[in-house]
């Protein structure tokens, strides 16, 4: 079968490596070196889905127990913020049995506020860079007949300054910037680009007699949805960040049946009437998610803490944490509100995925009332 029409409309625009692409590659560097006395230059990673990019390093040095090396990151035609930053990691022995741990450097911020997928006081490396980098070291160990007991240090040079164009400072990251990536690649953001990919992907599923298609926020969320459906890899839609240019379309091209898959925080988006869903567009309405916590008659407490949550996330822990169904209820009013845009000739279900991709909240098939 042939690849989803999004992919090949991507291929228009270069392609980039996340940050966390960066700083592994350079962590492996820097690691070879610490154990050799030698930099690989380029140095070749293997990233999530497989690929083996190779990354050329713009700096290094080795001395006094402490190996160091610089890539700079090329985000591709993304306009990207980081876009031609240096990412830099540092590389030391720590003690036998210790394993790996990591420090934010000059321009990485730190995690001081809970909600975020890493812990309050840590360095904000998010959990997918954080696991490749701490493979790359086992693997190099291993290599090489060492323990694999290493710190790393990331830095990126004016970090602190590219922060302020970001949501860190409102996350309580303080300090710089954050490592990201899921899949190691930066895929170009162009709205008409994506929207116009989101467009041909429904035209070749309906091209194909599909009645049941599936378009979710990212990876996580599609392959929580593949787990519950055995559906052909054309019916699904790389719907990202723009539930309502997906939704428009179908109005005037729809299917029977559409599933539409996210984390919490982007579907309460769409609960929120928004149809961008990116967050430098709109923002999670934590109003609206205490008022829904209203109507599962929460604790006073809950709500006014839902109020001020830092995340949308920490909100949801809370609720769970209460034994109160708040993704069900953003499932449903994004349903609700999935289906005032798109019309009543088709069938919508929303379903919440937490981080893992497993389901956390669901609004089943319901025909639209209007």
């Amino acid at each position: 079968m042939s690849k989803r029409p999004s992919q090949a409309q991507r291929k228009e625009l270069r392609r980039g490596w996340t940050t966390g692409a960066c700083a592994t590659a350079a962590t492996a560097a820097a690691y070879t070196a610490l154990l050799t006395g030698e930099f690989p230059d380029p140095v070749t990673i293997t990233l999530p889905k497989g690929e083996t990019p190779s990354f050329a390093l713009a700096r290094e040095s080795l001395g006094g127990g402490v190996a160091s090396a610089a890539i700079i990151k090329d985000a591709g035609d993304d306009p990207d913020v980081t876009h031609g930053a240096l990412i830099v990691a540092e590389l030391r022995h720590a003690a036998p049995g210790s394993g790996v741990s990591f420090r934010a450097g000059p321009g990485v911020g730190t995690v001081t506020k809970a909600g975020l997928p890493v812990a309050v006081g840590e360095p904000a490396i998010t959990p997918v860079p954080r696991r490749l980098m701490i493979e790359a070291v086992r693997e190099i160990a291993a290599k090489h007949g060492a323990a694999g007991d290493a710190i790393i240090t990331i830095s990126v040079a004016g970090g602190e300054e590219m922060a302020k164009h970001t949501w860190n400072p409102r996350l309580g990251i303080v300090g710089g910037i954050s490592i990201l990536g899921t899949t190691g690649i930066v895929h170009p953001f162009s709205c008409s680009a994506w929207i116009a990919s989101i467009h041909r992907g429904i035209d070749v599923a309906c091209a194909n007699g599909l009645r049941h298609i599936a378009a979710c926020t990212g990876s996580t969320s599609e392959a929580g949805v593949q787990r519950l459906y055995d559906l052909p890899e054309v019916a699904y839609i790389d719907m990202g960040d723009f539930a309502g240019g997906m939704l428009k379309y179908l109005r005037r091209h729809p299917v029977a049946r559409l599933t539409i898959g996210g984390g919490f925080g982007k579907l309460s988006k769409l609960a929120a009437g928004f149809g961008d869903l990116h967050s430098g567009r709109s923002q999670v309405d934590r109003g609206l998610l205490a008022e829904l916590l209203t109507e599962l008659h929460a604790p006073a407490a809950l709500i006014e803490k839902t109020r001020t949550a830092n995340t949308a996330n920490e909100i949801l822990g809370m609720a769970q944490g209460a034994g109160l169904g708040l993704a069900d209820r953003v499932a449903v009013q994004a349903r609700d509100e999935a289906l005032k845009i798109a019309g009543s000739a088709l069938e919508i279900e929303v379903i919440v995925f937490d981080r893992e991709g497993g389901p956390v909240g669901r609004a089943p098939f319901a025909a639209s009332l209007a």
